[in-house]
């Protein structure tokens, strides 16, 4: 395997696999401590199989770990790849180079090792069945995709074959953790950027009502997929209207056209030049996602936000908007005391601070209220919600007469609010 593994050029950034070839590379060498030796393989095993139960791999667990570092490794070829860019020769020459060494990784023959120090791991987790669990968080999209690329390029013969399969993946589907996750949260450590792996399956359709609000979401986030000019969206309205719903359900309708969330509070808005940096020139569209943003008047950050809304001699990337959320339809707190000047040691012109808070909405393009629904309305919500829940045996009317009496004990009518009424009534269905 060292002999292999030493000759890779474009993908050689894999620590198991390094360790792994460091192994078998004193294996061969005769000159080693047979319990040491075996603590080391136990090691890298144990790194792989955690990796496996992460992201909920079975069977060839050798494969699918060979695919998954395809996959993720981000390296000059595959980011071109990605962009669906013809690489040069010389770049080809040495990415099936290596495509050759890991078409003999998959069909490595661990036999030899194992029967030398007497041992099965190789041999288990080339057949490795686990049943599903379903308390596991993994991206299931992950999962089913890796492994599908594992088979196919198991059962390939030709190079030519192995190559064409590999980079019509990175086509349609990406390369690393931006091209296979749907959403992220910044790190603030050296990866910028975490994964967030279960995502609620939400879809707009979920939303009952709000009708003009969803199209207006639709039509800007299908514009800026399409690699149209896009414009930056605030969702303000009462609480638990759907705001970040909708969010949530925009991403699960897009994420196959190349859309991507990454959440950000408002004090993280230091990392986000490095966070631009780092996705600007990829080949997705990136939401940046603001929940329940809002400032207190002694909160300094919004001036931040603003110039990199709009603003400052760097240009924003075509590939970026912001999607915010507030309860707050100028997000800002203010006060009386900014619009009256109540002693002469005020600033003199009270009305220029007041625009400069203002103007941080106006930065956004569109702003969508989200009003919180009649009593009527809110019926509505919870007999749509409760039709797609046959469980629920009850008729219209005893729906209608247990809405209101939920509300009694809850804070007002809202769609949170029905949904919280549905969950309540299917926990307590017999």
């Amino acid at each position: 395997m060292y002999q292999l593994t030493s000759n890779l050029i474009i993908y050689r950034n894999d620590n198991i696999i390094k360790n792994l070839s460091d192994i078998f590379r004193i294996y061969n060498s005769g000159n080693y401590d047979k319990i040491n030796l075996i603590s080391s393989i136990y090691t890298q095993i144990n790194k792989l199989l955690t990796i496996s139960y992460e992201y909920g791999f079975n069977n060839n667990l050798w494969h699918n770990y060979l695919a998954f570092i395809l996959v993720m490794d981000e390296n000059p070829f595959t980011l071109i790849s990605e962009k669906n860019i013809e690489e040069e020769c010389s770049l080809k020459e040495f990415v099936i180079n290596d495509l050759k060494i890991f078409k003999k990784l998959f069909d490595y023959d661990f036999s030899n090792i194992e029967k030398e120090l007497q041992i099965n791991c190789f041999s288990k987790i080339q057949n490795y069945n686990v049943k599903s669990n379903n308390k596991k968080i993994f991206n299931k999209d992950v999962t089913i995709k890796i492994q599908k690329l594992s088979e196919d390029l198991s059962k390939v013969d030709n190079i030519n074959d192995f190559y064409n399969i590999l980079t019509y993946f990175y086509q349609q589907y990406g390369v690393g953790n931006l091209g296979l996750y749907r959403a992220f949260k910044i790190s603030h450590n050296d990866k910028l950027l975490t994964p967030i792996s279960s995502i609620d399956e939400v879809i707009l359709d979920d939303i009952v009502g709000y009708k003009t609000q969803k199209n207006k979401l639709i039509k800007n986030t299908e514009a800026f997929v399409k690699g149209k000019r896009a414009n930056n969206i605030l969702l303000y309205g009462d609480a638990g209207t759907g705001k970040s719903t909708s969010i949530k359900a925009i991403l699960n309708q897009y994420y196959e056209d190349g859309l991507r969330v990454i959440e950000v509070y408002k004090h993280e808005t230091k990392y986000l030049p490095k966070i631009i940096n780092k996705i600007k020139n990829r080949n997705y569209r990136f939401i940046l996602y603001m929940d329940d943003l809002s400032f207190e008047e002694s909160e300094s950050e919004y001036k931040y936000l603003k110039a990199l809304i709009e603003g400052g001699i760097g240009a924003k990337p075509n590939n970026i908007v912001i999607y915010a959320t507030s309860n707050r339809r100028h997000i800002i707190r203010e006060t009386w005391n900014e619009r009256i000047n109540m002693n002469k040691n005020h600033e003199m012109y009270e009305s220029d601070t007041i625009d400069e808070k203002l103007s941080l909405v106006n930065r956004f393009g569109i702003t969508i209220r989200y009003y919180k629904p009649s009593v009527k309305e809110y019926h509505n919500m919870v007999l749509t919600k409760a039709k797609k829940h046959p469980e629920i045996k009850l008729n219209e009317d005893e729906l209608i007469n247990i809405a209101n009496n939920w509300l009694m004990n809850h804070a007002g009518p809202s769609g949170r609010t029905a949904e919280q009424l549905i969950i309540h009534l299917i926990a307590t269905t017999n």
